[in-house]
């Protein structure tokens, strides 16, 4: 993998090389350094010793466009594991979003905002082996899959279930206007045991679900899968702040999000109007930093005139935080260089897209729900 300076000048996924599998050591330290909780380390690494090609799988409902926050840490991660020698399975739960009312509940449009993250994930995998997708639809067509739902519903209370709910940024009391949303976390715990999960991944807002499933596994003395989560990263807007639900980066908030078609104008446009206080916590340009810009370059170059201190390296996050919040670095000069680095991602698929604008017109933007 070449480690690039985010100038805008090179893009990671223009040189980025397909690596051979990774050793279970070196696949266990990428996972974790991306990662902001393994459950458990111990199983991960038992996992990776013992199985020679584990199974994991993360779940996405097909809702509108992808943004850099829930795109690019996925990506990241999906490709460390495909290099850890695991094959991943992304599940489009398209009749998940059609119980959470997405895309104003219109099924045909949840299908087709699939196909567009079925396209978008393949692009990002670079030609890597080992990536496949499931539909939900194909997988409730199966007459066991509901015996096994209803095995799984028969060792979970109603109130745990409840509690589980906001795993679709629902609240407790929206069950008791629709019934159906109590499916959903019995249906994303059924997917783990039907697609056969070592690890089951997603962000740290999926965490309820997975601790569901493991409490499932042990209740009927099933395979408890791995859970890793990776970091949420904040809306722009610095929004909802007493509030973590409200404060993650979100597609029905277009000013608060850097959606993967966005020109360099709009990413830099909304970078700059980016909430970007001398603190660390609900940060979303440090985020980003963190979260996304090292983990794939390596490093972050800053460019200003001499008489602002002059260029600047960092090799870490942790400098980077350090120089920002000690006011050495410039929120200017520290948007710049994130607007520049997100740019050197986003371009390649900001150009797929100008080549096949089709896959933005597979559903309606004007649909796209929380």
């Amino acid at each position: 993998m070449k480690i690039i300076s985010l100038n805008g000048r090179e893009s990671y996924l223009h040189t980025c090389k397909i690596k051979h599998q990774m050793d279970p050591e070196e696949g266990i330290k990428q996972i974790t350094k991306l990662a902001q909780e393994i459950v458990t380390p111990a199983e991960l690494s038992d996992l990776l010793s013992t199985k020679q090609r584990p199974e994991a799988y993360i779940g996405f409902e097909p809702s509108g466009f992808l943004h850099v926050g829930s795109f690019l840490i996925t990506s990241k991660m999906i490709n460390c594991l495909l290099d850890s020698g695991f094959h991943v399975r992304i599940l489009l739960a398209d009749w998940h979003a059609y119980i959470n009312d997405k895309l104003g509940g219109n099924i045909e449009a949840i299908r087709a905002c699939g196909r567009y993250m079925e396209d978008a994930f393949r692009f990002g995998a670079q030609g890597r082996s080992g990536l496949d997708f499931t539909y939900a639809a194909d997988m409730i067509a199966e007459p066991d899959y509901w015996t096994e739902l209803i095995a799984n519903a028969k060792t979970v209370s109603l109130s745990r279930l409840k509690r589980a709910l906001t795993i679709m940024g629902r609240s407790e009391n929206e069950a008791e206007l629709d019934a159906s949303k109590l499916l959903y976390p019995l249906m994303q715990v059924t997917d783990i045991f039907r697609l056969q999960v070592d690890v089951a991944y997603a962000g740290m807002d999926q965490r309820k679900a997975h601790m569901l499933a493991r409490e499932v596994a042990e209740a009927r003395k099933l395979k408890k899968p791995v859970a890793v989560h990776t970091p949420i990263l904040s809306g722009l807007r610095g929004t909802g702040r007493m509030d973590p639900a409200k404060l993650k980066m979100s597609k029905s908030d277009p000013a608060g999000a850097i959606f993967m078609h966005d020109s360099e104008t709009d990413i830099r446009s909304k970078i700059d109007a980016a909430f970007c206080p001398r603190e660390e916590e609900g940060n979303p340009i440090l985020d980003i930093s963190k979260y996304i810009l090292f983990p794939y370059a390596g490093k972050m170059e800053i460019h200003r005139d001499q008489k602002y201190g002059g260029d600047a390296a960092f090799y870490d996050y942790a400098e980077l935080r350090n120089a920002y919040l000690s006011g050495s670095l410039h929120p200017k000069d520290l948007k710049r260089a994130v607007a520049e680095g997100l740019w050197s991602l986003t371009k390649p698929y900001y150009e797929h897209y100008q080549r096949e604008p089709e896959m933005l017109r597979l559903f309606s933007s004007s649909d796209i729900t929380r």
